[in-house]
């Protein structure tokens, strides 16, 4: 499932940065990482029985939320790619305080909600939640920073 996963992000991020990239397509492949995401999450996380619905309803609501700071940023991306070649001082300094500023609000976003899990799910399976929603994040800013333009350096 891990790997399935990754090659899905792979293929969605790769896709955003592209200039012909439809807003449906995204939105389709979004949909198709969601449903894997959710998987994945349910394998770690593992909620029990008597908390399942509390944790379930938390998830779906963070995920609502992370997903619009998602689409900020690969809109925030997909801009800086295009302009990546003639990009002046303003731009750039545009650029760095949006990124850092969505960073600090799913940083935010996500201490929330592992708050909300440890209270009504528990610290065992507020721990499995971060865990899993850092190493899903960690993979993703790894396939945006591969797929962002760099100068030829040969």
């Amino acid at each position: 499932m891990k790997t399935s996963l990754l090659l899905l992000m792979l293929t969605a991020f790769s896709a955003a940065l592209s200039a012909q990239s439809a807003k449906e397509e995204m939105d389709y492949i979004q949909s198709i990482f969601g449903m894997e995401k959710k998987a994945m999450v349910a394998e770690v996380v593992q909620p029990d029985e008597a908390n399942m619905s509390t944790f379930w309803t938390l998830y779906d609501s963070y995920e609502t939320q992370r997903k619009a700071l998602g689409q900020k940023r690969l809109e925030l991306l997909m801009t800086y790619s295009e302009k990546y070649e003639d990009l002046t001082d303003e731009q750039a300094a545009h650029f760095l305080k949006e990124t850092l500023a969505i960073k600090q609000q799913h940083d935010k976003l996500l201490n929330a909600y592992v708050k909300k899990v440890n209270k009504s799910n528990g610290p065992v399976t507020a721990m499995r939640f971060h865990q899993v929603e850092i190493y899903i994040l960690s993979e993703i800013r790894v396939a945006i920073a591969g797929g962002l333009p760099f100068p030829d350096t040969h």
